[in-house]
């Protein structure tokens, strides 16, 4: 049974929801009956809905009603009541949950409660914004909340401070063998020799993602006297530099420090990213602290580095499984220091947790645009009819720039050109910036990228981004000729990607209704931005097309698309090739070595 506490619980018939009469006013939202909902943060089915949300109080100043899960700081609560009528309904079962939601406007929970598309459905249209006090919205399905016009929210912020501090804890308490040490007397043992920790002062500390939370910990670890480094391949290094702080390689990073704290997203590009091979390549004796995914560790890995002696302590509050196996090896490894994901709990960070995300839940009820929105906002549908194939376009460009910068590069100044035919008021380019915002930023980020949130993550990061028209003859049926993203300031990963006046450069139009790439750097291509793609720069030679070939076809890599652009016969080219599967690293290695190859990469879309 669920634990209840409604607090002034109106609940409206629904044909007093839905009236029209001229005794009530619309509010919150107007029925939009020729849009579509489109999320770019999720991959999810445009559809065409013939009504939206609409809401409809009495004259005499109704309030919306806000169900509240989970528990929630009271500060929080005092700050809803002040705007809506608030049912704190604990425990609740999922039918409980699907039965009450019809009666309520917002719904606010943490990470124990479920929010599925059975939830979406029995709200009736009526919920329009889910809050998640804190940040993970794993528990939320983002496509059902899009599809039924529901915004979805999230408190990213208030817990920073708290993170910093329990990830400097952890670090110290690994240190000095604290945990271990009052196991001990706590036994009845008084074992001073065996627990004789390390210093930190003079350590080389690498911080592994530097967002909030990871230069918070860096600010603090100045103090303890560490020479800290970080590995960001987004982070600007002149604000990393503000704080004493070096942004390096990942490679230099892992193999230089003495410590190493993990504050990276768990994303695609990160899971797993200590693993065998990257042990394998850290100093012996090091120390690893993780506060942020437990998905980024291979803890298998994890235990053999540590009974290698690779890793000489490990300290971690959170795991791939949570809660993980009582059984599990790593958990009960001698040299491991646990916690149960505490990373956010201090009172201070439950307040503001509470506060941030009441704030953003009355915002979004006033019809506010949320800048800690998740999901997309809706889209008049004959916008997005003209423009989805160069929606898609836009963020593969962005993705595959980013992917060119070489680490320790921070991204701060971005250019997008639109090429078209039709005036500045016959193109609205919102979406599409969103878009190549979303690719830059997604990729090295946990955050979910969309219209509401494009502009405000991309100024939160640092991230400048301008756009230019460039104004084509002819008609202006087609929308766009071509978009080209460059990012300026920064080192490439391949060379040939940097144009004539120094910035990586990418170009991009629509062929057929599927985007395709058109230019790197100075180089004319053409190849379907599908799968993955190999860039290689080669002596323009017989053969050696044949040879990269042969050698995907020897290890069962499907090519999709090759293409091949050249400054003149027999001198530079570049060579484009799809695939369908990722390529072996021997087979990369194999390509690389091919004497007509002078640069290559591979890039995931």
């Amino acid at each position: 049974m669920a634990a209840s506490c409604s607090t002034n619980l109106i609940s409206f018939p629904p044909s007093l929801r839905k009236s029209t009469s001229p005794s009530y006013s619309l509010s919150w939202q107007a029925a939009l009956p020729s849009t579509v909902s489109f999320a770019v943060g999720r991959r999810v089915s445009s559809r065409t809905t013939k009504s939206s949300v609409v809401v409809v109080t009495a004259m005499m100043e109704a309030k919306p009603t806000v169900l509240v899960a989970e528990k929630l700081g009271e500060a929080g609560l005092e700050l809803l009541k002040g705007f809506a009528n608030v049912d704190c309904s604990y425990n609740m079962s999922p039918e409980e949950l699907c039965t009450k939601i019809s009666l309520c406007d917002a719904l606010i929970v943490r990470s124990g409660t479920k929010v599925t598309r059975e939830v979406f459905e029995s709200a009736g249209r009526r919920l329009k914004v889910v809050g998640r006090a804190g940040v993970g919205i794993d528990n939320v399905d983002l496509s059902a909340a899009t599809e039924h016009g529901c915004l979805v929210v999230n408190a990213p912020t208030a817990n920073t401070i708290a993170a910093a501090e329990h990830g400097v804890a952890l670090l110290t308490a690994m240190a000095r063998n604290i945990a271990q040490a009052d196991a001990s007397v706590k036994a009845g043992k008084w074992e001073r020799s065996k627990y004789v920790g390390v210093s930190l002062v003079g350590k080389t500390l690498a911080v592994m993602g530097f967002g909030k939370v990871g230069s918070e910990v860096a600010r603090r670890a100045k103090g303890l006297g560490m020479h800290v480094i970080a590995h960001d391949p987004y982070a600007p290094a002149d604000r990393a530099r503000a704080i004493g702080v070096n942004l390096v390689t990942f490679e230099e990073a892992i193999s230089t420090a003495d410590f190493i704290s993990l504050h990276m997203p768990l994303t695609p590009a990160t899971s797993k990213i200590l693993n065998d091979e990257s042990f394998s390549r850290m100093k012996k004796g090091v120390r690893i602290v993780n506060v942020a995914r437990g998905g980024v560790i291979d803890e298998e890995a994890l235990i053999r580095a540590l009974d290698s002696g690779i890793v000489a302590q490990a300290a971690l509050d959170v795991f791939t499984e949570e809660p993980p196996p009582k059984d599990s090896k790593l958990v009960q490894h001698e040299n491991v220091t646990v916690t149960p994901h505490l990373g956010a709990s201090t009172t201070e960070a439950q307040e503001g947790v509470a506060i941030e995300i009441a704030e953003a839940v009355v915002g979004a009820l006033k019809g506010e645009l949320a800048a800690t929105a998740v999901n997309a906002p809706m889209v008049p549908a004959e916008v997005l009819s003209a423009l989805a194939p160069f929606v898609v376009l836009a963020e593969k460009l962005g993705r595959l720039a980013v992917q060119l910068v070489a680490g320790g590069s921070g991204v701060r100044s971005v250019k997008v050109t639109y090429a078209s035919s039709r005036g500045p008021d016959d193109l609205d380019t919102r979406l599409l910036r969103a878009m190549v915002t979303k690719g830059l930023i997604e990729p090295i980020s946990s955050v979910f990228v969309n219209l509401v949130n494009a502009d405000f993550t991309a100024k939160q990061r640092g991230l400048r981004i301008t756009e230019e028209r460039v104004v084509l003859d002819g008609s202006p049926e087609n929308p766009l000729e071509f978009i080209q993203v460059q990012i300026a300031n920064v080192e490439s990963k391949f060379a040939s990607a940097i144009s004539e006046s120094g910035e990586i450069k990418v170009e991009g139009r629509v062929k057929d209704g599927k985007p395709h790439l058109t230019k790197v750097g100075s180089f004319g291509v053409d190849v379907s931005l599908e799968g993955s793609l190999i860039l290689l720069r080669h002596v323009d030679q017989p053969g050696i097309i044949g040879k990269v070939g042969s050698i995907l076809g020897e290890e069962n890599v499907n090519v999709s698309f090759m293409s091949v652009g050249r400054t003149a016969p027999r001198k530079q080219a570049v060579m484009t090739i799809g695939v369908d599967e990722e390529p072996s690293r021997e087979a990369l290695t194999r390509i690389g070595n091919l004497p007509a190859i002078e640069e290559f990469v591979f890039l995931e879309l």
